[in-house]
């Protein structure tokens, strides 16, 4: 609990009241902000006025209050309590109309409510420290972080996945991905970058793991040799945040999650999209139709969570060697393999990762293929004036911390989600 002193002997705190309990001759008050509790003693004998103020007062309103702080050993919360001396009720709090029995549905209709407790905290402090901690990676290795527009004018990558918006007398369309941008910082000779902002998908999906507004971490960078060295980063990147993150907060998501935060050893293990589905076959029996093995399905991509831990020991499973149908059109292609990759931790693909077609007779060909033809015509401009072989990546930054901290959704993992049903608050 942060306590400022005032004037020497007088020290003042601010926060919630989290409980009170009134007795015949004493109160005592917990008070609580971001950074702790600590108690409120009130003898009604020696204080009635402050007795009166508190008699009235409600749980989780905000409270001024000045006093001395004195040492305590029977006081629970860090041995110190504050004994009042002025008391300002600053907000009077209502009765709740949530609790911890009602459903996240009911609790994101109040989730400034819902986003009070300790634990709801904890996910964004965490959050924020992993996040920075992966920045911090990319500043030390010469990355420069930029901000691409959201709003774009062509629905680009696919249009029926895209919210169209009225951009003055003309439609726009709110961006799934910086991807194009990216790649225009590569054309740009800017040739090591990262963003972390919104992305937008029209997906009607109502799966724990999509949401139509999420934060994504986008890497991108030149002169690659091949996937291998884009793979190669995003691995160091992660292992240093999860190391950086457990020095921190290791134990106090022990304590609250119940999760042990493992940091991961180099390299990741990687298996081709083939090569994955014969293991699922002979380990576990599982199989699929052959014409579903262009991709992981849900189910597949589950599974990899046991198969990376029975086969190699890890959390973390690169998964190569996909075939271009369900691929955007941008990845690199060598004979008919699709020069990219998708990271699975947990049993769920955190990552799509690829070497970028950098050519751009090949990469009008592969746009010709798919039909873009017109809509992708001021990115095909990036390629005409000399760019390096480059590649890149994005991760959720919501999913991470879903998986991370075992979250039953992404509805817990953002601070306001955002899904087909949901647009308030």
């Amino acid at each position: 609990m942060k306590i400022c002193e005032v004037k020497p002997g007088q020290v003042e705190i601010q926060g919630w009241i989290e409980n009170l309990r009134d007795k015949k001759s004493m109160q005592f008050v917990v008070i609580r902000d971001l950074s702790g509790k600590i108690q409120v003693t009130v003898v009604k004998e020696e204080n009635p006025e402050i007795a009166e103020i508190f008699s009235h007062a409600t749980l989780e309103s905000t409270v001024k209050i000045s006093g001395k702080a004195v040492a305590n050993e029977y006081v629970k919360l860090g041995g110190i309590e504050i004994l009042p001396e002025k008391v300002e009720i600053t907000s009077r709090a209502e009765a709740f109309p949530i609790g911890p029995e009602s459903s996240i549905d009911q609790r994101l209709d109040f989730r400034w409510i819902d986003l009070r407790t300790e634990r709801n905290q904890l996910v964004f402090r965490f959050q924020s420290e992993l996040v920075n901690a992966m920045r911090e990676y990319l500043l030390q290795h010469d990355f420069t972080e930029i901000h691409t527009p959201k709003f774009i004018a062509t629905a680009s990558e696919s249009g029926a996945e895209v919210f169209e918006v009225k951009y003055f007398d003309r439609k726009a369309y709110l961006a799934q991905s910086p991807q194009f941008y990216k790649q225009m910082a590569m054309a740009a000779g800017f040739e090591r970058i990262f963003e972390v902002a919104p992305c937008f998908r029209a997906e009607k999906s109502h799966t724990k793991k999509h949401a139509t507004e999420f934060t994504s971490f986008d890497v991108e960078f030149s002169y690659i040799n091949s996937f291998q060295d884009v793979m190669n980063l995003e691995a160091e990147m992660i292992a240093y945040g999860l190391k950086k993150t457990k020095e921190k907060f290791g134990d106090k998501v022990k304590e609250v999650f119940g999760v042990d935060i493992v940091v991961p050893t180099l390299p990741f293990p990687q298996m081709r999209l083939v090569d994955v589905y014969d293991e699922l076959e002979k380990r576990y029996g599982f199989t699929v139709p052959e014409e579903e093995k262009t991709d992981l399905t849900t189910e597949a991509e589950r599974l990899c969570e046991r198969l990376a831990k029975d086969k190699f020991g890890h959390e973390f499973l690169f998964v190569t060697d996909y075939p271009p149908q369900k691929r955007a059109f941008y990845h690199m292609r060598k004979n008919g393999i699709l020069q990219g990759y998708d990271l699975i931790w947990k049993g769920i693909e955190i990552t799509s990762g690829a070497q970028r077609e950098h050519r751009f007779e090949e990469l009008k060909k592969n746009a010709d293929e798919k039909g873009l033809g017109k809509d992708v015509k001021f990115y095909l401009e990036f390629f005409k004036y000399g760019i390096p072989p480059h590649g890149g990546f994005a991760i959720g930054v919501d999913r991470l911390t879903m998986l991370l901290l075992n979250l039953p959704s992404l509805k817990e993992a953002e601070f306001l989600f955002r899904g087909p049903d949901r647009l308030d608050p």
